[in-house]
């Protein structure tokens, strides 16, 4: 499950290293739906992590075909204009479903129990992270009219990216990226509701005097 490693792991690391993998890939997931199962797809196929059982179809040719060309539809659509605001409208609920499925595709040695509630804190995770990335979009059209979403999208893909990439190579760094991500996402999220709340309301315009 976890890349091979030059030293025997102590009982229960393997567990640990695959929740680590997976909560990595699953906030990698709220950046860019496809990036971290496209990282899985490769890692699969060519031995560097070995699938949960009933995920190994993520390794075939076909399913990363399939998946190589979803991110690379999903990645050129992040610099279209307005098309970035719709795709992050079909993109919140699927990177939940990713974030799920990328962590439980790499969560074993754990009982069924505790695998699940890892899995659904991976999906936890990843729409912490896309709910963030949307809020950033929404400030940025705002502000810019639109004109620094492409350095908003260029930024998103280097993170998915780089934390696919740590969570399969170096787990126990993507999972504190992954904690200091969420808590980035929640606090973000936090200011946006609550900054809006604590506006004050408009006075209601004062009406002429009568003569």
């Amino acid at each position: 499950m976890i890349p091979s490693l030059p030293f025997d792991l102590p009982a229960g690391a393997d567990g640990a290293l695959g929740i680590a993998i997976g909560l990595g890939l699953a906030a990698a997931a709220g950046l860019r739906v496809f990036v971290p199962l496209v990282a899985l797809a490769i890692a699969g196929k060519t031995g560097l992590l070995t699938l949960s059982p009933g995920f190994a179809w993520l390794a075939t040719t076909p399913a990363l075909i399939a998946l190589g060309t979803a991110c690379l539809l999903e990645i050129g659509g992040y610099y279209i204009p307005w098309v970035d605001h719709l795709l992050d409208v079909v993109a919140t609920p699927a990177a939940l479903i990713a974030g799920m499925v990328a962590t439980a595709s790499v969560v074993t040695d754990l009982p069924p129990m505790v695998k699940w509630a890892v899995v659904l804190i991976g999906g936890g995770a990843a729409g912490l992270t896309q709910g963030a990335s949307v809020l950033t979009r929404l400030k940025s059209t705002a502000t810019t009219g639109g004109v620094a979403n492409p350095v908003v999208s260029t930024i998103e893909l280097v993170g998915a990216v780089a934390t696919s990439a740590l969570a399969i190579l170096v787990p126990i760094v993507a999972i504190i990226v992954c904690l200091v991500a969420c808590v980035w996402a929640f606090r973000r999220a936090g200011r946006f509701v609550f900054g809006r709340l604590r506006r004050p309301a408009l006075a209601p315009p004062i009406p002429p005097a009568s003569a």
